[in-house]
């Protein structure tokens, strides 16, 4: 095996660079040594990749990002028990330390100690040939799944677990608001559950096309059409959960006036800014609940199961793919919402490996 691999860098504000660096060594029994055949580039890996970081988070360049990923397991530590080389792999970003309160209560996404891929302070990205990974973050994915789903299994974790916490959908009137890769993983799992009417929106008719097609009741642009008053028309009771899925406080301004008495706000987009702002009166008048998001919390395996039982269809999630030497293309494109992307893959296997 070489001793150096590429790997593609942030080395400042919306510039990247391919560079090489030594080959990881696995350090722990419990590591894998992972050949990355496909990832996938994010939302929030553009809040690194235009703004330097994410809050706190801060890059100190250069540095790796990435973070949903799916490869092949090129060699395990000795105490490796549930992957084996040549196994194909999901990866789940999160590496939690298991013994810390958090961990022990059932919440190892809130870890104290948690290391999470392509996060400045905590652990350099996947956008590299190789990287190791504990064993714990490795999901072995069947035949039935391509590297693409699983590398969609990531954000559609993200999304069944905000379904999963607002709770009995069934029934219910529902609104997404943004209908980005985040907005896409609400509304899929969010259909299992059948609820009575799922309202989308969305900047981008492209975006609200796809909504359309992936089984959205309505879909409306707020650039285009007051969304509150068309929404409440139709819905004159008012929704029973939003799920604001951009990251604007336009939308969780909508998202208030939306819901219902006693409705429930789900933020799972990252805004670019630091504080959110409410209208208390309103908040208070109709006891809306907000509830944050907070990553995948342990459903990366039943997202993939959902995905490999044909339960639901992902593939129109991702539109552009793009040979790894081309990845600064693929976040500039993603950064400007060119050429109709929704989701775009780095594809490390063009031309070596098959999928």
């Amino acid at each position: 095996m070489n001793k150096y691999m590429k790997t593609f860098a942030l080395t400042g504000k919306e510039k990247m660079e391919i560079q090489e660096r030594p080959m990881p060594e696995i350090a722990n029994d419990t590591d894998v040594l992972i050949r990355m055949i496909r990832v996938g580039v994010c939302g929030s890996d553009m809040h690194y990749y235009k703004e330097g970081g994410i809050g706190s988070q801060v890059i100190s360049y250069p540095f790796t990002p990435g973070h949903e990923g799916a490869g092949i397991v090129a060699a395990v530590g000795k105490r490796v028990k549930h992957v084996a080389v040549g196994d194909r792999v999901a990866i789940d970003p999160a590496m939690p330390c298991g013994h810390c309160d958090q961990c022990e209560a059932g919440r190892p996404h809130t870890c104290r100690n948690l290391k999470f891929l392509g996060n400045p302070g905590q652990a350099e990205g996947c956008l590299s040939e190789y990287i190791v990974i504990p064993e714990g973050s490795c999901f072995p994915i069947n035949n039935r799944l391509g590297f693409d789903e699983a590398v969609i299994s990531e954000p559609l974790a993200i999304g069944y677990y905000a379904t999963k916490l607002a709770g009995d959908l069934r029934g219910k009137s529902i609104g997404i608001l943004g209908f980005g890769p985040i907005g896409m993983s609400v509304l899929l799992p969010a259909q299992v559950q059948e609820p009575a009417k799922v309202y989308v929106t969305d900047k981008l008719e492209h975006r609200l096309k796809i909504a359309h097609e992936t089984g959205a009741n309505w879909t409306g642009n707020p650039d285009e059409t007051n969304i509150v008053s068309e929404i409440i028309r139709l819905e004159p009771l008012q929704l029973d959960y939003v799920f604001e899925c951009c990251g604007k406080q336009e939308a969780v301004d909508q998202a208030i006036q939306l819901l219902k008495p006693g409705g429930t706000l789900l933020i799972v987009g990252i805004p670019e800014f630091s504080h959110w702002s409410f209208p208390v009166d309103e908040l208070r008048r109709k006891e809306i609940t907000i509830q944050n998001v907070r990553r995948q919390n342990g459903f990366t395996r039943p997202a993939l199961d959902l995905i490999a039982d044909s339960t639901m269809d992902v593939s129109p999630m991702v539109t552009h793919h793009f040979p790894f030497e081309e990845t600064e293309k693929a976040y500039a494109t993603v950064a400007n919402y060119e050429d109709g992307v929704m989701k775009a893959m780095i594809d490390f296997s063009a031309g070596r490996y098959d999928d």
